[in-house]
């Protein structure tokens, strides 16, 4: 059995600042340190945070008078920005800068009298901190048949903006569905979907041809690693995710001789090595590193933390 591996995979850079904020955090003020939500949605990187003295909580009311608490890469509607300065809180924000991007984008839209259809899907924090940008005007669509059965106040000023997690071609779809309803929407200048998830998907459309199972390491609760399965699944592909190397399952390798293997952008390069030990155990004999594009994309530190070192 040969093992294909994708490229690129794993962490993005909004994902290692996040994770870097916290023990940046950590470092600085000492546990513990409250961080609203999963920083990331990966099981392995939460767990260990929490053993550093990280302590994860749903609601602000979870937090002390006068700690320390971080806002998740996934970002937070404003009303919770406004409760933590009502508080006192110190707070260090670890927003992915290309979500914050979407947060400008529906400030602008809002000022300009627009309504807004938000794409992305209901529940994900994502989706509930950008939704939480305004208090009205805003629409959520998940699927197609939504875009389609969509009742807006004015066609003529209507715009929207996606979940940057999206799967490419499910977003692609949701918006032609919507234009076509819709032709004077306006859209972001530039896509909302993240460089990071772009380039993941693309790295398993052009590995999926080339074997007969897909692995994806990643959380369940982490949306860009869902797409991965899917967009394998997709290309008519048996695909499976797994947590950590454990949730490996032999009976799924039977008869296979290619198996591709990748991990979404919140899961560490380390659960994706111990995959392939697991992987070599099972069978495997060789490990092929597939070309793709290098990415180099860095994003600052809060300027409070980046003399912590």
């Amino acid at each position: 059995m040969e093992v294909l591996l994708a490229n690129p995979r794993g962490f993005c850079a909004g994902v290692e600042r996040a994770i870097e904020i916290v023990e940046r955090a950590l470092e600085m003020h000492g546990a513990p340190i409250y961080v609203r939500h999963e920083v990331v949605h990966n099981k392995f990187v939460v767990e260990d945070l929490r053993r550093k003295g990280a302590v994860f909580v749903e609601e602000l009311d979870e937090v002390p008078t006068g700690a320390t608490v971080v806002f998740s890469a996934h970002g937070v509607p404003r009303h919770v920005a406004d409760e933590a300065r009502t508080r006192g809180l110190r707070v260090f924000d670890a927003t992915c800068p290309l979500v914050t991007k979407v947060h400008v984008e529906v400030g602008k839209m809002r000022s300009a009298g627009l309504e807004i259809v938000m794409i992305g899907h209901r529940g994900h924090p994502e989706v509930e901190g950008t939704m939480g940008q305004s208090e009205s005007g805003m629409h959520l669509v998940e699927t197609v048949e939504d875009a389609q059965k969509l009742s807006v106040r004015d066609p003529q000023k209507l715009a929207y903006v996606t979940q940057t997690t999206l799967s490419v071609d499910d977003a692609r779809n949701i918006v032609q569905a919507l234009r076509a309803r819709f032709p004077s929407m306006v859209g972001p200048k530039k896509d909302d979907i993240c460089y990071a998830t772009q380039n993941r998907q693309d790295a398993v459309k052009f590995m999926a041809p080339q074997c007969d199972l897909v692995i994806v390491v990643g959380s369940p609760n982490s949306s860009n690693s869902n797409r991965l399965r899917e967009v394998a699944q997709s290309r008519g592909k048996a695909a499976y995710m797994v947590d950590n190397a454990l949730q490996l399952k032999p009976e799924w390798l039977e008869g296979r001789k290619r198996v591709g293997v990748t991990a979404g952008a919140s899961a560490p390069e380390v659960l994706v090595q111990e995959v392939i030990e697991r992987l070599r155990t099972l069978g495997a004999v060789r490990v092929v590193q597939l070309e793709g594009i290098q990415e180099n994309v860095t994003f600052p530190l809060p300027k409070a933390l980046a003399t912590a070192r």
